[in-house]
C-alpha cells in the first residue's frame, strides 16, 4: 500500500487539486512516523525539536503552553512571548504547535514547547508532547539549566524524561517514568555529557544572540539521553518577510541553517530519524532553515518561519499568533 502511495505521488497531474496531493503526503508522512513511533521512548524526542526545525519537521505538537502560562498569571507581561504555529505538508494543515519563552523572573530562564498532530495524520499518528527547559541567565548570556522535561504520549502510553543539571556541574542524571512500565534512573557517561546542554537552552542562547545583533552562527553540544551531537548553525542572510496568508509576522529576520553532527553515543550505521530526514534535504541542496525576528525590542529573537525538504516533499512552519505585554499578532 505505501509502496503504491510513493508511485502514485510524483506521477500525479499538475492539474490536481493541492487539497488532493496534500492528502497524499500527509498519509505518506502518516504512514512513515507511525512506523517509527511504535511507542512511548521509541521516537527522537530531543532530537526532534532541534530548534523548533526539527520538531515541525517530525510532527511534534504541543499541548497546552500558552493555556498554562495564562493560568499562572502575568500573561500581559512583555518579558513573556507567547507563540502559536502551524506546520503545513501539500497545503494540507498537518500539525499545531505553541512556544512560550519566559523571562519574568530575574536571572531565570523558562521556555516550553508544546505539539500535537491533528486531523487525519492525528488519527493515524495520535502523538503529542510538551518539552520544557528553565534554569539560570547568567551575564554573559548563558542559559545553564537546571531541569530539561519531555512528557510524551503515543496512543495510550505517556513517557516523562526528567533531566536533572546542577548549575557547576551539569547534567547529573535521567529519570524516566511511564504509564504501564517500572521507572528507572539512568546515570549518563561522563565523556558523552561532558560541556553539554539540552536543545530548548541551546536554542534560547542562540535566539539572545541574534536579538543582541549577532549573526545566526555558532554550535552548541547536546545530549539527548542516548546520543550527543552538535547543533551548528550556518548564518544565510538577513531577509524581509513579506506578508501572507499563513504568517502573523512580517518584516526583518535572519534566515538560517540548522544541521546536526552526530558526537557519540547510540547512533544507528545508516541515518534515521531526524538525520534522515536532514541528509534527504542535503542531497536536495536545501537544509533544514529557520527564520528568527526580534519583535518590538525584545531580548530573546523568536522563531517566525521553518522549512524543512524531505523526499516525501516540504514542510513549512509558520508562526500563526503572537502575544508579549501590549503586542499581538494574528495572520
Amino acid at each position: 500500500m505505501i509502496g503504491l502511495l510513493f508511485f502514485l505521488y510524483p506521477n500525479m497531474e499538475a492539474g490536481q487539486s493541492v487539497e488532493r496531493k496534500g492528502l497524499f503526503m500527509e498519509l505518506i508522512w502518516a504512514r512513515s512516523f507511525s512506523s517509527r513511533l511504535s511507542g512511548a521512548g521509541k521516537a527522537d524526542f530531543s532530537i526532534a525539536f532541534l530548534a523548533l526545525v526539527i520538531l515541525a519537521s517530525l510532527f511534534l505538537l504541543l499541548g497546552s503552553a500558552s493555556e498554562g502560562f495564562a493560568a499562572s498569571g502575568g500573561e500581559d507581561d512583555p518579558r513573556l512571548q507567547l507563540m502559536e504555529f502551524e506546520v503545513y505538508t501539500g497545503g494540507i494543515n498537518a500539525v499545531s504547535a505553541e512556544l512560550a519563552v519566559d523571562e519574568r523572573e530575574k536571572g531565570r530562564y523558562r521556555i516550553i514547547f508544546g505539539a500535537k498532530t491533528r486531523g487525519f495524520l492525528g488519527s493515524l499518528v495520535p502523538w503529542k508532547g510538551t518539552f520544557e527547559s528553565k534554569g539560570w541567565v547568567m551575564s554573559n548570556g548563558m542559559r545553564i539549566p537546571e531541569l530539561h522535561e519531555s512528557i510524551a504520549t503515543w496512543k495510550k502510553e505517556t513517557e516523562v524524561k526528567t533531566y536533572n543539571y546542577t548549575k557547576k556541574g551539569g547534567l547529573q542524571n535521567i529519570e524516566v517514568k511511564y504509564t504501564t512500565k517500572k521507572p528507572k534512573t539512568l546515570i549518563p557517561d561522563k565523556e558523552l555529557i561532558k560541556n553539554t546542554t539540552d536543545v530548548l537552552s541551546a536554542t534560547l542562547m542562540m535566539m539572545g544572540h541574534i536579538a543582541r545583533g549577532g549573526d545566526c552562527a555558532g554550535s552548541f553540544d547536546i545530549f539527548d539521553g542516548k546520543r550527543r551531537f552538535e547543533m551548528a548553525y550556518k548564518h544565510k542572510r538577513y531577509v524581509m518577510i513579506k506578508p501572507t496568508r499563513y504568517n502573523a509576522y512580517s518584516g526583518p529576520a535572519v534566515e538560517c541553517e540548522v544541521e546536526v553532527k552526530p558526537e557519540g553515543g547510540r547512533w544507528h550505521k545508516k541515518p534515521r530519524g531526524w538525520l534522515s530526514i536532514q541528509e534527504q534535504g542535503r542531497k536536495r541542496g536545501m537544509m533544514p532553515t529557520v527564520w528568527f525576528a526580534v519583535i518590538d525590542g525584545h531580548d530573546v529573537a523568536v522563531p517566525v518561519r521553518v522549512r524543512v525538504k524531505t523526499a516525501y516533499g516540504t514542510l513549512f512552519m509558520h508562526m500563526s499568533k503572537y502575544r508579549s505585554g501590549n503586542t499581538y499578532l494574528s495572520r
